[in-house]
Order: structure tokens, then C-alpha cells, then sequence
């Protein structure tokens, strides 16, 4: 009985550094796309070590062979075993081959040579480990801050740079989420005049998705299409809707449902013919909320099962799915959490579980801590408000929970605290929750404009300045006892051995967002911009965070003290429990860490390299912004005080603590102003008495805020004592 064939490729290696020159095959036993994605990559490792690579066969002095589908090792896993001259790649699957594979390419990157790469397995931790990414047409938000993404987002070389970094990361989903995306992927057979597109430029949107999917097909990554609900098209609505009242044209999220026959049909038809018209799309998400006011949460269910799952059903093919957890229990398009309605959505995704065109488990998903996860990792609430236990208690057999870790707090600035991700998956270990989103809805990871022209950076988009975040969230999420030591390799690897502790110092100094979060509550995405400093005024604007809004507004973590709480408790000889982090002890902290990260950078040369001046840089504005924020806390206690006791000292302490802040906050600006653009934000789209129009050339930097900042120190100058009166 012959064997199968299987592809070999000789690379002839000539090593530098004086050794003999080696020669290796690449074995691919049971080629597949995914396993010659798996091979490509190894092979680029081996070029840039300088291997010659020969596509014929002949002796070899190691062999690397790729074996996929071994069950044994399970889903997504890999083992790498090293026997003489033998490397063996084994995957439970393809996927687990690729990361095998890539495994062995970071080695090699980080400059371990075949003969020293030891046997090694890793398998998921957790089985979804997905980004959530917001397409820039047909945006949730209308903002000039998404539009500017549009070219860069209809480019596939921008999404195979994107989906490389998430399979090198180990996510294995990609969600795209927009208000109506069909009419960009399909003309509807029964409702053509729904597309706005001829057929030339349909044809563009259309290459344009199935590239998307086929290139996440070949890194092994699932893909997901979200709409938001109920929306059309503007030309459907012109040309067919027959309740002219509820056409949405200009897409506004809080009205009500149009729930007529005809957009229940049409949307059920797009549904099916997308899912046949892109046979690689791996699922399907709904999410109730939007343009749904009006309907009870029974109703809204009853829509999704007469559109987005019967139009699974019709697709004739087996398809995954998302169901957005609701957070409205009352027939407003923001309403707040009730076990009632956690007790219908439970039935209603359970049922849906039970059919068999769906692939389970169903992704029950819920935003941790609303829109603001990078915060503490104890969850406090989803959006809408509190969460109650019914998804959990008796354990689902039908769906696993997933938890948003939306990102709205920093755009700009990189981050990476790897103690704080491993906590939050740590404290996230229950046999109910199957993975994790990560993305944003006022930010898309595209087009780079935020660094200024000067000189040759190392990256094109703006995810790749992100790369240590993507990197944390998604290595971890797949193996959470991944050592510090993988990530600290990659700094070395980017700028040589003096970049060494940008590791620690970014974990001391961007725990900054993390602590102002768990000290200052917040809802919704404008409510907290940690980066800025920034919150709801009493306005609703997002503007600087005043030392009187530090004073008054609640913690959200319930280990974290108020300023009003901790100097009305001092006042009455009170005292804190252990575990508690009073404003002291959190600016001591502050103090602590980032002053400390500020040494570890301070010897790093970044003359010869601009992309190492970003990465010290953002260390330095994180690190000072912490010490702002511990100089205000302080100030907060200090004026409180004074207005409660009249003490003289206390004012006059509050001034020096706010001149101290402004200090820092200056040289924020100084270090910032050379290296950033005035940025657009989405946060300041919506800005009271303005005009959108108005709204959408507001730009944000730090520089702007600074008439904020010494504004903090009037008020203290012209504080008066709190008589009662």
C-alpha cells in the first residue's frame, strides 16, 4: 500500500556566525491551506536567518514536519518534539499546527537557532478569543474620527497585516460589526434597488470581503458578521418601505422598531444570501438594542428568530453565532438589566441551541464593566446595570458566556500591564465562560494619525503601535501562564537589548488608566476617556476631569474609596478596613510605580531609533499622568478638608498639590507636542451646542486641556469653607 505524497521543500541553510551550513525540509504530511499558511511562515523566519531555500528534494541535515489533525492533542493545541534531527510539529487541528508552527518562528525570530528549539505543548485555555472590530462605513457613530478609516479599511494588504498580527497573537475570531452591511456584500435578488452600488463597484466591495474571509480562512480564524438592528439601506427604505413614518434614513440608534413585513423580509433574504454568497463567513451575530424602541424584550427576540435565524436556517448550510446579551428590559431603546428579561433571553438562546443548523456553542455575549473593561477585573456591571446569576445557575448546555472588553479609554498611547489581563482571565475561570472580545466602538485599529511626520517609524497602522496589547490580551487569553519573559523578548527583538525593561515600566505606568477607572465611575463609552483625563461634565460634554468632579464622583471598584467618603469617615475618627485603597494610599501608588518607571527608561538611548523614542515616550506621558493624578487626589482630600474644617492649611495644601499637577501635565504636553497630532476623537463629536459639523473638526491633545487644568487651581484659590449654611 503507497503512502501519500507529501510536499517537501528543502531550504539549504547557510548560517552565519561560522557554523557549517545545514540544510532543512519543511514536510508538510497533509497539506491544507491552513498547513501551507503554517509553512510560508516558517519559511520567511528562515530566510531572514539568512537560509537559502531549494524546492527539491536531497539530503538534509533537519527536518521539520508539519502534522496536522492529531485528536489526541485536542482542539487548537500543538506539541513541538525534537528527536535527533527531526522537529515535529503536531496540531490537534490546523489550527494548532499553525500555532505550533508559529511558535517556532518566534523562536527563531528572537534568535534561537533549530538545534536549541526544545519540545514544548500549549493548548486553549480558553476556546474564543475574538476581536470586535467596527467596520468605517456605516459606522455605529457618525464621526470624521471613523471616517477616516474608510481607504485604509478597503485595502486587503491592510487586512493580511491584520489578520497575521491576530493569528500570531492566538485570536481565533474576527467579528465585523456595522449598522447594515449587506448592501455592501450582496445585491438582494428580491430587493436590487436596496444596493446603492453599480455592478463595477459592487464587484470591489464584494473582492474586497472575500478576500477578508478567505485570507482569515487560511490563519485558521473564524469570521463573524454583526449587524445592528433594525436598519435598511437608504434606498431600500426609498424604494420599498411602506411605512414611510419609520424610515431611518440618516440611521439614528434610538427610535423605534420598524417591524412591517417587508423589512422583515428583506432582512431575513439578505441574511441567506450572504451566507451563500460567502461560503467562508463562519457565522452570524445579533444584537437587540438599536432602532428596536417600542418593542418589549419578548418582541425583540421574536424579530431575531424572524430574520437573523430563519435566514440562518434558509442558508442551507450549518452556522455559528453570537447573541448579544440585552441590556433593556423595558421598551426604551436604553433601558436597565432585569432577571426577567435575563430569564427570556436565557430560553430564547437555548433554543437556539437545539437547532440544527446552528453550530454550537452559541457565544452569549456581555460587556464586562460596560464600555470600560480596562478598568479592575472585578466585574461591577454589564451595560444597562447590574447582572444577575440567571445565565450562569443551573451552568448552560447550550451556549458558553463571552465578556466585550471594549477599549475606549486609550487610542493613542500604548499599553500593556500583563498582570492585570492575567487577573481579569483569572477571575473569569468559570466552566460557563467560553472567551473573550476585544475591540472598540469609537476607534478602529486602521489608519495611523496620530504620529507626526519627522523621520522612519517601524509600522504602517495603527495596530501595529498597539502590538504589545494585541499581543498581552491575545496570548494570554490562549495560554494565561504565558511568562513575561515572551513579551520582554519581543522589545529586545524590535530595538536590542536597552529596551529590555520597557516591559516593567509599561506595566507600572499604564496601570494609570486602569486605577483612575476603578476610582471614578462611569457608564457608557463618553463617560471616562482615561488617557485624557476626561469624563462627563455635569453637561454631558466630555471634558477634563475637575479636582471637584475627583471629589464627588463614585468609585466603581468597591475596594477603591471616594475622597468624599474617606475624609467624611477621617472626619468622624473612622478608619478603613485592610484591602481598602483610600485616595492616599492610591496616589502613594501612583506615586510609587511611576516614578519608577520613569528610571527604568531614563538610560534608553532613542537617538538612533524614532519607533523607540514613541515606545519610551509613552512610558514617560503615562508615567507623569499618574503623577498628575496622584498630585490631584491629594489636592481632592486637601480641599475637601478644608471645606469641611475651615483649616487654612488644607486650602493653601490643595493649591501646592494642583501647581504640582499642572506640572506634570505640562510636561506631558512637552514630551507629547513633537511626536503627536491634534487627534480626532469621537468622544468630542457629540459635544452640547455645537453643530455635528461643529463637533467633527474638534481635535484632541493634551495641550488643549491645559486652560482646564489651571482652572483647578483657581477653584482652590477661591475656595470657601462649607459653613452648612
Amino acid at each position: 500500500m503507497r503512502t501519500k505524497p507529501f510536499i517537501l521543500l528543502v531550504l539549504f541553510v547557510g548560517l552565519m556566525s561560522g557554523l557549517s551550513a545545514q540544510r532543512v525540509a519543511v514536510q508538510q504530511v497533509k497539506p491544507t491551506l491552513q498547513t501551507r499558511y503554517a509553512a510560508e511562515q516558517l519559511t520567511k523566519a528562515l530566510i531572514a536567518r539568512h537560509y537559502t531555500i531549494v524546492t527539491q528534494a536531497g539530503v538534509t541535515d533537519i527536518t521539520i514536519r508539519l502534522t496536522p489533525d492529531n485528536q489526541q492533542l485536542g482542539s487548537e493545541a500543538y506539541s513541538i518534539a525534537k528527536e535527533g534531527n527531526q522537529l515535529t510539529i503536531t496540531g490537534g487541528d490546523a489550527r494548532g499546527l499553525i500555532y505550533g508552527s508559529l511558535s517556532v518562528v518566534e523562536a527563531l525570530q528572537n534568535g534561537t537557532s533549530l538545534q536549541a528549539i526544545k519540545s514544548q505543548n500549549e493548548k486553549p485555555h480558553l476556546p474564543l478569543r475574538a476581536i470586535k472590530f467596527d467596520l468605517p462605513w456605516d459606522t455605529y457613530r457618525h464621526s470624521d474620527a471613523l471616517d477616516l478609516h474608510y481607504e485604509t479599511c478597503r485595502d486587503t494588504l491592510y487586512w493580511k497585516a491584520f489578520l497575521d498580527m491576530m493569528v500570531a497573537n492566538r485570536f481565533n475570531a474576527l467579528s465585523l460589526w456595522n449598522l447594515h452591511p449587506y448592501t455592501y456584500m450582496i445585491r438582494p435578488t428580491n430587493f436590487p434597488a436596496a444596493t446603492p452600488f453599480n455592478d463595477q463597484q459592487l464587484a470591489e466591495w464584494q473582492s474586497l470581503f472575500h478576500a477578508i474571509f478567505r485570507m482569515a480562512s487560511e490563519r485558521a480564524i473564524d469570521t463573524y458578521l454583526v449587524p445592528f438592528n433594525i436598519f435598511t439601506s437608504p434606498e431600500f427604505s426609498k424604494a420599498y418601505n411602506v411605512n414611510p413614518k419609520l424610515n431611518n434614513l440618516e440611521h439614528f440608534h434610538f427610535i423605534d422598531g420598524d417591524t412591517s413585513a417587508i423589512v422583515k423580509r428583506y432582512t431575513r433574504e439578505c441574511v441567506t444570501q450572504v451566507l451563500q454568497e460567502y461560503p467562508e463567513l463562519t457565522g452570524f451575530g445579533l444584537t437587540l438594542g438599536e432602532a428596536m424602541g417600542g418593542m418589549s424584550p419578548q418582541q425583540r427576540e421574536d424579530w431575531m428568530k424572524a430574520t437573523i435565524i430563519d435566514g440562518m436556517r434558509q442558508a442551507g448550510r450549518k452556522t455559528k453565532l453570537i447573541h448579544r446579551i440585552p441590556f433593556s428590559s423595558t421598551t426604551g431603546s436604553l433601558g436597565v438589566t432585569s432577571i426577567e428579561t435575563e430569564k427570556l433571553t436565557r430560553k430564547s438562546i437555548e433554543s437556539e441551541g437545539a437547532l440544527d443548523f446552528i453550530e454550537g456553542p452559541i457565544w452569549a455575549d456581555l460587556k464586562y464593566n460596560w464600555s470600560h473593561a480596562h478598568s479592575t477585573p472585578t466585574l461591577v456591571k454589564v451595560h444597562g446595570g447590574k447582572l444577575y446569576d440567571t445565565y450562569f445557575k443551573p451552568d448552560p448546555t447550550a451556549y458558553k458566556i463571552t465578556w466585550t472588553v471594549r477599549n475606549e479609554d486609550f487610542f493613542c498611547l500604548r499599553w500593556g500591564v500583563p498582570d492585570f489581563v492575567r487577573a481579569h482571565i483569572a477571575a473569569n475561570n468559570q466552566s460557563y465562560v467560553g472567551g473573550y472580545f476585544l475591540g472598540s466602538e469609537t476607534y478602529i485599529p486602521a489608519k495611523d494619525y496620530f504620529t507626526k511626520p519627522g523621520g522612519p517609524v517601524d509600522w504602517k497602522y495603527a495596530f501595529e503601535r498597539q502590538w504589545l496589547f494585541y499581543k498581552l490580551w491575545g496570548r494570554l487569553l490562549y495560554n494565561p501562564t504565558t511568562p513575561d519573559a515572551i513579551f520582554k523578548a519581543e522589545f529586545v527583538r524590535r530595538y536590542g537589548a536597552p529596551a529590555a525593561p520597557l516591559l516593567e515600566a509599561y506595566a507600572l505606568a499604564s496601570a494609570t488608566p486602569l486605577r483612575l477607572a476603578s476610582a471614578f465611575d462611569f457608564t457608557w463609552d463618553f463617560s471616562l476617556y482615561s488617557e485624557g483625563m476626561m469624563a462627563f461634565d455635569s453637561q454631558k460634554n466630555v471634558s477634563y476631569i475637575s479636582v471637584n468632579q475627583q471629589i464627588t464622583q463614585p468609585t466603581l471598584d468597591p475596594n477603591y474609596v471616594s475622597v468624599t467618603d474617606y475624609v467624611k469617615t477621617m472626619a468622624a475618627g473612622g478608619s478603613f478596613g485592610s484591602g481598602k485603597i483610600t485616595p492616599p494610599i492610591l496616589a502613594s501608588m501612583l506615586e510609587t510605580d511611576c516614578r519608577k518607571s520613569l528610571q527604568l527608561v531614563r538610560s534608553i538611548n532613542v537617538k538612533a531609533s524614532r519607533s523607540l523614542q514613541y515606545e519610551v515616550s509613552d512610558v514617560q506621558v503615562w508615567a507623569n499622568l499618574g503623577l498628575h493624578l496622584a498630585e490631584k487626589l491629594k489636592a481632592a482630600v486637601a480641599l475637601q478638608t478644608y471645606r469641611t474644617t475651615g483649616q487654612e492649611a488644607q486650602k493653601q495644601a490643595a493649591i501646592q498639590h494642583l501647581k504640582a499637577a499642572l506640572r506634570y501635565w505640562d510636561t506631558v504636553i512637552a514630551i507629547t507636542r513633537p511626536l503627536y497630532n491634534d487627534m480626532p476623537l469621537v468622544h468630542l463629536t457629540e459635544q452640547k451646542g455645537h453643530t455635528w459639523e461643529e463637533n467633527n473638526k474638534l481635535r484632541f491633545h493634551w495641550e488643549k486641556l491645559r486652560p482646564d487644568v489651571m482652572k483647578d487651581i483657581e477653584l482652590a484659590e477661591k475656595a470657601k469653607p462649607d459653613t452648612g449654611k
